[in-house]
């Protein structure tokens, strides 16, 4: 989640305390709640609470968020978050509490080194967003225009970092038309996301010993308008028209040892490696009737080591399966294979009709989005699609978003160490979203 400029907002009321007459020193709070209602088309084999489960109908809080942070001085920022996420019935089971979900996302505190109109160098450090790879790899979560954020490009998120954050040192800023962000983070251990560690196999997965920090670092160049960088990391998904954005972008993400396997009776460590170059445009079509388009284009290079590939489900509303497959885990209920060494594309594309198309209560955005991966353990590829549309009664802060997902489902091919496509499956999301 993160915060838009005042002249980008729909007209939204803050809930700000200014620190001095001119309201440029300031504290600020913010709310977010995502709440879903779904109708899935489980995996082959799922089970939920033990019951074989063709489908399942749930309702859960995809985020839940509380943001409070400040301008203290013309040099000095904090920012803080604090929520939950991914919270429905199978929270917490079998053996887990529910009531421990809200966790602090983010805790950071800034110092700006440098400012000369709108060029700007800083500094900060703390439990941050703050990454490298992609705009997506550090999402706007109250402004995306689809759905959902495309997940894989959040590379280990719940296994080196706290659901997307890291503990790092940065620094990040705008020269003229570029715009950067580089950091050096301290990995979490994977035995500490609160499950039990993989065992070392064949296939590569994060390593329990010799770690390593991780070094990344994104570059944006904006050829029409620069884009609002007021809390530390996040970029907005669409600006709803406001702005006229276009953008190329380049970023990485590297660590030494990341990941380990086992060859023949060795144990051999991988460095992680993940490259991508995007372009981003999100602008009017006609001002006068407040029409917009907004698409991006990305390619990614994800290598984890040789084998890698991870299953996840979002919120995932199932708990088991009866047709494990060789080699990974967590098949059950909605999840496919979102992570792995290989290649991404992934594009989407949106159109916004005209302001006021349905009177005070607002407009809409129809949506489409397209994953496509090349992972070494499936033949044949990947694809999931995703189309969709915002009903924006007040821009992202009061929005009701409907969703349709297809996902294949997969089998060990003959060779176990790969997987082959055996069919497809869908999930509806109805989702309300309140910003403020």
């Amino acid at each position: 989640m993160a915060q838009v400029e005042k002249k980008d907002q729909d007209s939204r009321s803050d809930i700000q305390y200014p620190l001095n007459s001119t309201g440029s020193h300031y504290i600020k709070a913010t709310f977010l709640n995502q709440t879903w209602l779904r109708l899935n088309e489980n995996n082959p084999g799922t089970t939920v609470l033990e019951d074989p489960a063709n489908n399942t109908f749930d309702i859960g809080l995809r985020r839940t968020r509380v943001q409070l942070y400040g301008q203290l001085t013309d040099r000095v920022f904090f920012y803080t978050q604090f929520g939950m996420n991914n919270f429905n019935k199978m929270s917490g089971y079998p053996d887990g509490n529910r009531k421990v979900q809200p966790f602090f996302h983010d805790a950071v505190g800034e110092y700006e080194a440098y400012r000369k109109g709108d060029s700007f160098v800083r500094f900060g450090g703390g439990l941050t967003v703050v990454n490298g790879l992609s705009r997506f790899t550090q999402a706007s979560v109250g402004t995306i225009m689809t759905m959902d954020v495309p997940v894989f490009a959040q590379a280990t998120v719940e296994q080196t970092d706290q659901f997307d954050r890291k503990l790092s040192v940065y620094s990040r800023g705008q020269i003229g038309p570029l715009n950067y962000r580089l950091a050096v983070t301290d990995p979490f251990p994977i035995e500490s996301n609160g499950k039990v560690a993989p065992g070392i196999t064949s296939h590569s997965v994060y390593a329990q010993k010799n770690h390593k920090k991780q070094f990344q670092g994104l570059l944006i160049y904006n050829f029409l308008d620069t884009e609002s960088l007021t809390t530390p990391g996040y970029m907005t998904g669409t600006y709803l028209g406001k702005r006229r954005v276009l953008n190329l972008e380049a970023g990485f993400i590297t660590q030494k040892n990341a990941t380990w396997r086992t060859v023949a009776s060795d144990t051999v460590y991988n460095n992680l490696t993940l490259l991508s170059v995007a372009a981003f445009a999100d602008m009017p079509f006609n001002r006068a009737t407040g029409t917009a388009i907004s698409a991006y284009l990305g390619y990614f290079y994800t290598d984890y080591g040789k084998g890698y590939l991870r299953y996840n489900g979002i919120m995932n509303p199932a708990s088991g399966t009866q047709r494990p497959i060789a080699g990974v885990s967590g098949t059950q209920g909605n999840a496919f294979p979102m992570f792995g060494t290989g290649q991404v594309v992934y594009a989407q594309v949106g159109y916004k009709l005209k302001d006021d198309l349905l009177g005070e209560q607002g407009t809409l955005m129809p949506y489409a989005s397209l994953q496509y991966a090349d992972y070494e353990r499936i033949h044949g590829g990947m694809d999931v699609f995703n189309v969709g549309i915002n009903w924006l009664v007040k821009g992202h802060g009061s929005k009701f978003s409907l969703n349709y997902e297809s996902r294949p489902t997969y089998v060990n091919d003959r060779d176990p160490n790969y997987l082959k496509r055996n069919g497809r499956k869908g999930s509806w999301v109805l989702q309300y979203q309140i910003s403020i």
